[in-house]
């Protein structure tokens, strides 16, 4: 089976690096029923992290920032990719951008259990269009 490649969109949000702010976060969105496709954290600068959040629906995503008066970055784009699990996907996939010469600017995969895996790579937004091309997204 193929994997699926798909074109998503993402916020950050930033937030003082200390405990409780990504509960706090991913909490608020929880309750406000916002499913989120992926997420990840890490600190940045001056005692501040970043959390970027990937939402299956940013409508609602953006809805739920106002009401927990969130400040959302402005709309970002990522690869969300999810398939089979086996030796060498995530070459597949970096190969495949290669080939085309796009660079990868982030990546996150991991394992999902049950023979299946998940990954979402982010290449600068002057690559886009042919990262969707390369991907098949």
């Amino acid at each position: 089976m193929a994997d699926k490649i798909r074109q998503v969109e993402y916020y950050y949000v930033e937030v003082p690096d200390k405990p409780g702010e990504g509960a706090r976060i991913l909490s608020g969105l929880m309750e406000a029923g916002v499913n989120l496709l992926a997420t990840c954290g890490f600190p940045t600068t001056g005692g501040k992290a970043q959390i970027d959040l990937v939402p299956e629906n940013a409508d609602a995503l953006r809805d739920a920032a106002k009401k927990l008066n969130l400040k959302l970055s402005e709309r970002k784009r990522a690869y969300a990719i999810e398939g089979q699990d086996r030796v060498g996907a995530v070459a597949e996939v970096y190969g495949k951008l290669a080939k085309d010469g796009i660079n990868v600017h982030a990546a996150q995969a991991v394992t999902a259990g049950s023979g299946r895996y998940g990954m979402i790579v982010w290449v600068k937004p002057a690559d886009h269009e042919r990262a969707r091309k390369s991907l098949g997204a």
